[in-house]
């Protein structure tokens, strides 16, 4: 019985603790956007020179690694099209598949998980380090609120770059599809575009990009939301890292399905 008991208690205490944590990111997001929309008013305007900062962090300088990623996805759709579509002697429709997966979910997804990896890790190490060495209480004192200061101009950056880095892995995607369907069925360039324009459609490259500006909602609120909870020192700051970069993924992936399931309906 006291098994039991003690059971239900670690349920409850870790819904109430989970219900906390959703609260504080709500918070926080709503702080960011306040001092987004009204920052200028108290004469406390986001930086934007900040912003441009993390806009080359977050999207210009990953523009390889994005590169390389939709290329080879884009590939491996094809391969993998082509292989299953021999079954029913239609490789031509790799196309069609090749499109509007890539768009409406690959690269979508496969950039804001690299960004949550790559950007997002960074964010709960940098406040987290802060907030262990005090740095965070020493911006309060001088009047400095850590979230206009810290949060918003990353939230601001993110949202912009996502999509846009989005919309450069479709169209990677697609080239890398077209590289591999070109050799494989002796298809030229000029044909694949003619084909994957007349398949393609606004709203399928827009679903995409409206996902990526979720995501990066996501991303920036679980990573600053774990940087400003840390506890323990460096051990804590390891912690709330990986947890970040866990929980991002988790969510965008959950926010996706959601996303997908009332876009598609």
């Amino acid at each position: 019985m006291s098994s039991i008991k003690g059971f239900l208690e670690s349920i409850g205490r870790k819904t109430v603790s989970g219900l906390e944590e959703f609260g504080y990111t709500l918070v926080l997001l709503g702080e960011s956007l306040y001092w987004l929309v009204f920052g200028w008013r108290r004469r406390q305007a986001v930086r934007v020179s900040g912003v441009f900062a993390h806009m080359m962090q977050t999207g210009i300088q990953a523009l390889p690694i994005v590169t390389v990623l939709s290329f080879t996805i884009g590939m491996m759709l094809a391969v993998q099209g082509i292989d299953m579509l021999k079954t029913f002697g239609a490789e031509s429709q790799v196309i069609v598949g090749i499109a509007l997966s890539m768009t409406r979910e690959f690269a979508p997804l496969i950039i804001s998980i690299l960004v949550a990896g790559r950007s997002g890790s960074a964010m709960a190490a940098l406040v987290g380090t802060m907030q262990v060495s005090q740095e965070i209480d020493a911006l309060r004192v001088m009047g400095i609120s850590p979230v206009r200061y810290l949060v918003s101009p990353v939230l601001v950056a993110i949202v912009v770059m996502l999509p846009a880095m989005t919309f450069y892995a479709d169209l990677i995607g697609l080239l890398g599809g077209a590289f591999y369907t070109s050799i494989e069925m002796n298809m030229s360039l000029q044909v694949y575009i003619m084909r994957t324009l007349e398949i393609l459609k606004v709203d399928d490259v827009l679903h995409g990009i409206w996902k990526s500006a979720v995501f990066a909602v996501i991303i920036t609120v679980i990573g600053f939301a774990n940087g400003f909870s840390v506890s323990g020192g460096a051990e804590g700051v390891g912690r709330v890292t990986t947890r970040s970069v866990v929980q991002s993924i988790t969510f965008i992936i959950i926010a996706d399905l959601i996303i997908s399931f009332y876009l598609s309906r």
